[in-house]
Parts: C-alpha cells; structure tokens; sequence
C-alpha cells in the first residue's frame, strides 16, 4: 500500500489539460472548471487527489482520489458530469452503460499496475454556469455503479 503514490506518478496523463488552447469549446471549458470544482469539493470531504485528466488508451479518468479512512486505503475513481441545468436529467442520466464500460475498463487498466487494493467509483454531478453569481450545486454519489464483472479477477475486485 506505501507504493501507490510512487507508482501513480509514474502514470500516464493527459499532456495538456485544454485550458490554455484557443480551441477549446464552451463544452469543454464547462467540463474543466467542473472537474475543478469536484476536485476542491473532494478535497474538503478528506480526498487527496491523486490523478487528474488520466488517459489510458482511448479511455480518460476525470479524477483519482485515494480516500483513507482507520488506516485504510481506496482508490475512489471519479466521473464528473457538469450540466447547466438538470432539465434533462443531469449529470447521472448521462451516466449509461456505455460510459460506465469505458470507466471500467479504464480503471481495470489502471488497477492492474497497483498492488491489490480496494476501489470504487463515484459520480460527482455539478449544476450550474462558470460565470453565474449563482452557486452551483454539487451532488456527490458514493458506489455510483459497480466494476463489470468481465473486469473482475483475483487482486481487481472491490474487496
């Protein structure tokens, strides 16, 4: 367990966060500062942050957090959907069982270079506008979905 954060550092991440290119659309620059606030918001909740933005494959982790709690760890991976609204669900509508097979199969890729330790995933949903005056409000669901089990073999499984 001592060696999971000298073996994250040495992951992959995304090179460029997007936020200083000129091609960034509105979308994405919505997606950054939610993924900024979700990070904050964990941080005051006991989460270190651990990994931002990680790209493995084609597939991309919005936030890893380990979370310690009695002397134990977990690795807490963490989608982050940003909406201006709820109109139209939200952030865990858009949750669907294609996402959350990338999510797993990213996480499954990640586990693999750790020694066997406890995960799960969360969802944090943020409602609101970057330059609204209006706080925006933030949802934090814990065990949102489970690993698939095709995923799933000795030292990956949630323990």
């Amino acid at each position: 367990m001592n060696r999971i954060p000298e073996i994250i550092k040495n992951m992959r991440r995304k090179k460029d966060d997007g936020a200083d290119n000129a091609k960034v659309t509105d979308a994405q620059k919505t997606g950054i500062w939610g993924e900024e606030l979700a990070a904050e918001y964990l941080e005051t909740k006991g989460f270190k942050i651990i990994g931002r933005r990680i790209r493995i494959r084609r597939y991309e982790l919005d936030i890893v957090a380990l979370r310690e709690v009695d002397a134990r760890k977990m690795i807490v991976f963490v989608e982050v959907k940003t909406r201006k609204s709820d109109m139209f669900g939200g952030g865990r509508a858009a949750l669907d069982k294609r996402k959350r097979h990338a999510l797993c199969r990213a996480a499954a890729h990640y586990m693999r270079k750790l020694p066997p330790t406890p995960f799960r995933f969360d969802l944090v949903e943020i409602i609101g506008q970057r330059d609204s005056p209006i706080s925006p409000v933030i949802r934090h669901y814990m065990n949102a979905f489970p690993m698939e089990l095709r995923y799933t073999h000795t030292g990956l499984h949630k323990r």
